[in-house]
């Protein structure tokens, strides 16, 4: 089993406060804050990262698809529209949009729409994002 890591640090109260976003790759170090998250200021959000991680996984997924079915793609591009909103409960992502634009060669659509299908159900962040089994926290108090 692989562990991949992603760690934030926030300082400050939620509205004048920023954080900021890593991946144990080192890949990003990003920041965010309020203005970020809950209104149009320039710079990321959690909801983005969520958006661009269920693109990357379900394209990947696809591609794995269309080539264990014979028809190795030559491109996916896959855009994710996150839809942040409010419930009773609070802030929420009320709705996730993928769309996906392939090229195949030789694949029927009926071919296509079957594995798609699969790609949307059995990528590993539309698992996670659809039901969670378990959950933890390990929280400690410092300071």
């Amino acid at each position: 089993m692989s562990i991949r890591n992603a760690e934030t640090t926030w300082t400050g109260t939620l509205r004048e406060g920023k954080g900021n976003m890593t991946v144990g790759s080192g890949a990003f170090d990003v920041p965010f804050s309020f203005g970020t998250r809950f209104a149009d200021e320039p710079g990321t959000n959690p909801e983005e990262l969520v958006g661009a991680a269920h693109a990357g996984c379900f394209s990947m997924f696809l591609a794995a698809q269309l080539t264990a079915a014979g028809f190795p793609p030559t491109r996916i591009h896959t855009t994710a529209d996150v839809h942040f909103g409010r419930d009773d409960i609070g802030p929420v992502i009320e709705k996730i949009v993928l769309n996906t634009e392939a090229e195949v060669l030789d694949i029927d659509q009926d071919k296509f729409d079957e594995l798609v299908a699969v790609s949307k159900e059995k990528c590993p962040i539309s698992r996670a994002l659809a039901a969670i089994k378990e959950f933890e926290v390990n929280a400690s108090l410092v300071g």
